[in-house]
């Protein structure tokens, strides 16, 4: 068996077949491991509330053996003699293979404990699944920069610190080039940290509202009234005024009811009671007051608030239209009538027979002089 005895990067065949043999027995022992924690411990993961159970699940079974086959042989190779440089960039590459599949399993335990979180939460907080999302992004985002700092740091030749100078200098530059995404994704963190809306949640902005549908890195989208899709920057949703709808305890009702100005001064005084015993009779209403409020133009107004003890808008609606169908039955039957917009033209004597004779009058009344020169003359 002489071919056993020849020399490679100096050092005979047998010691590298050991070598490999050592690092498929390690490759061995590590997929043998996995295999035995997924299906011990996949069980007793899917009855426990504990997050390690799952964790070690999901680590096992996100274990790639191509990924780790070279730190493996990094390790099989240390019982050789190797040239400095090869063993310096066999070295870098085992670092950097390794740091991938850490990469691996932080993604995927970022992935477990995000989704853990959401269902956690989905029922009591709504604003979960945006607040997952988000921290999702940003905990990716540290755990790959961290890896890769740590990668290149392994690599001959290349010197962290001035490269993370250089990032330092770039990354000011693509900031104030992106300053506007940059801003959108601040925002998107602020409304997943400071909730001033969620999802679910029925908003106003400006003169547009809708149920927010998504909260995302840039955007904010919501279902309007109408069906349509209203999509907000999230820098500019939170520069404007929000009403959130949603997160009313009550709801206040103001309307008002013209009576005519014929309306008797004794029915006047009865019209509050009235109106007040109306609100009162509905279950979901508070009475706050009703007033004669003003002397408009036509009619007399009477000016009524109650609150909704739910924010309901169906059952507002309901309520409303009852309150209106009951005072319109108690006005009638009350004989008071409602006003609507009229005039009337009172003529004096004198101006009235100015008028049947078709001679234009003065405001006293005194008919004036015809262009014709026809009627009385002024004197």
């Amino acid at each position: 068996m002489e071919w056993l005895q020849l020399s490679i990067l100096g050092n005979p065949l047998q010691r590298w077949l050991i070598a490999a043999g050592a690092a498929a027995a390690l490759l061995l022992l590590v997929r043998l491991v996995s295999w035995v924690i997924a299906q011990h411990f996949r069980p007793i993961a899917a009855r426990s509330p504990l997050f390690i159970d799952d964790a070690l699940v999901r680590v096992a079974e996100t274990t790639n053996l191509l990924i780790l086959a070279v730190p493996a042989l990094n390790l099989g190779l240390q019982m050789l003699a190797l040239p400095p440089l090869v063993a310096i960039w066999l070295y870098a590459a085992a670092v950097s293979f390794f740091l991938v599949q850490v990469a691996i399993w932080g993604s995927a335990l970022i992935t477990l404990w995000i989704e853990r979180y959401r269902v956690r939460n989905l029922e009591t907080n709504a604003a979960a699944v945006g607040t997952a999302r988000v921290l999702s992004f940003i905990a990716r985002l540290v755990l790959f920069s961290v890896l890769l700092l740590l990668a290149l740091d392994n690599i001959p030749g290349v010197e962290i610190t001035a490269l993370v100078a250089s990032l330092g200098i770039g990354g000011i530059a693509v900031a104030l080039a992106l300053q506007n995404i940059l801003g959108d994704l601040f925002a998107s963190l602020s409304i997943t940290l400071d909730k001033p809306f969620v999802l679910g949640d029925f908003i106003a902005v400006d003169d547009m509202s809708g149920t927010v549908e998504s909260i995302g890195l840039k955007t904010t989208r919501l279902r309007g009234l109408g069906g349509e899709q209203l999509i907000f920057s999230n820098a500019d949703l939170l520069s404007s005024r929000i009403r959130n709808l949603k997160r009313m305890e009550e709801r206040r009702v103001l309307f008002t009811i013209g009576v005519a100005y014929e309306t008797d001064a004794a029915q006047l005084r009865e019209i509050p009671a009235m109106l007040r015993a109306i609100v009162e009779a509905q279950p979901d209403a508070r009475f706050d007051r009703a007033h004669f409020a003003r002397f408009s133009d036509f009619d007399l107004d009477f000016e009524v608030v109650y609150f909704m003890r739910t924010p309901d808008y169906m059952r507002y609606m309901d309520t409303q239209q009852a309150i209106n169908l009951a005072i319109v039955e108690q006005f009638r039957a009350a004989g008071i009538d409602f006003a609507y917009p009229t005039q009337q033209i009172h003529l004096s004597g004198s101006l009235s027979t100015a008028a049947a004779n078709g001679q234009p009058a003065d405001a006293d009344g005194r008919a004036r002089p015809r262009p014709d020169g026809i009627g009385p003359k002024a004197g």
